[in-house]
């Protein structure tokens, strides 16, 4: 099989479980959120990615960050970032945003060559800013609305029309796309043990902040995807779920606020977050 299909095919599978599960479980429930109409499933699968996360990645994780000291780890989440830069230069330009894309082809010329593979993060000193794109933000900049919110087992927050993006993601991942299949398994753990790390203490907030978790985490991966596709400018009215009116409210500063710390740093969204990250390289400047 080709490398390049197998990522491919491999998240068409997850998809597929995915949507054979929402068949058996989601459509029964009652959802209290209208972008949230498979919630009873969603929470299971919620569930699911926490207990992983808390059984087997978490204590992978702490164990990464006892062993590695503060600078290796800059420079395994550089590494990856600067393989991610390329798919997301493309997004830019499919985007229409060709000053951004030639940014991300620098960097990655640049962080490549005198980066020392991606080690080094020259680029970011030389003023080219490192962004975040992928092909389900490409749709969504060209109008394709973002479905009902879904939780995928292992790939964690979605909207419908990211999760059916995700194979193409994958697809073009230069990690996934290894050849040798030892070094392609050795890679994947190495990125998303280096993600989880970088998130360790993040869990601890979210736990103490929250009543609901579950709710927080789906509110706030909305409100961020948002921001990401219309570039930190969403539409300034969004729908208010706790009014039965149907009236609608200005969208709050402190919304805003939050959603530029989900780009400036890290995406507080559990387990599958984890997965996301790994396959765009965990950190962002």
């Amino acid at each position: 099989m080709n490398a390049t299909m197998r990522p491919l095919r491999s998240g068409a599978r997850v998809l597929v479980v995915a949507a054979t599960v929402l068949l058996g479980s989601g459509c029964a429930t009652t959802a209290s959120n209208p972008e949230d109409p498979l919630e009873g499933y969603n929470r299971a699968m919620f569930s699911f990615n926490e207990g992983l996360d808390k059984a087997v990645i978490k204590p992978a994780a702490q164990a990464y960050d006892a062993v590695l000291p503060s600078p290796v780890r800059t420079g395994v989440s550089n590494v990856f970032g600067n393989l991610g830069d390329p798919w997301i230069g493309v997004n830019n330009l499919l985007q229409g945003k060709f000053a951004d894309a030639l940014s991300d082809m620098m960097r990655f010329l640049f962080n490549s060559t005198f980066g020392i593979a991606g080690v080094l993060d020259i680029a970011t000193e030389m003023g080219f800013a490192k962004h975040d794109e992928d092909f389900g933000q490409t749709l969504g900049r060209w109008g394709v609305g973002d479905g009902a919110y879904i939780v995928l087992p292992f790939f964690g927050p979605r909207t419908l029309r990211d999760a059916a993006m995700l194979p193409v993601d994958m697809s073009v991942d230069p990690v996934s796309s290894v050849g040798h299949i030892p070094t392609r398994n050795t890679m994947t753990g190495v990125r998303l043990l280096n993600t989880r790390a970088n998130l360790l203490g993040v869990d601890k907030t979210l736990e103490e902040g929250t009543l609901d978790k579950y709710s927080y985490v789906r509110d706030f991966y909305l409100e961020q995807r948002r921001y990401k596709v219309f570039d930190g400018n969403p539409p300034r009215v969004y729908e208010d779920f706790s009014r039965v009116d149907g009236d609608s409210l200005p969208l709050g500063r402190a919304a805003d606020e939050l959603a530029a710390v989900a780009v400036e740093d890290l995406e507080l969204l559990g387990v599958g977050d984890f997965a996301l990250n790994a396959q765009t390289g965990g950190h962002f400047n």
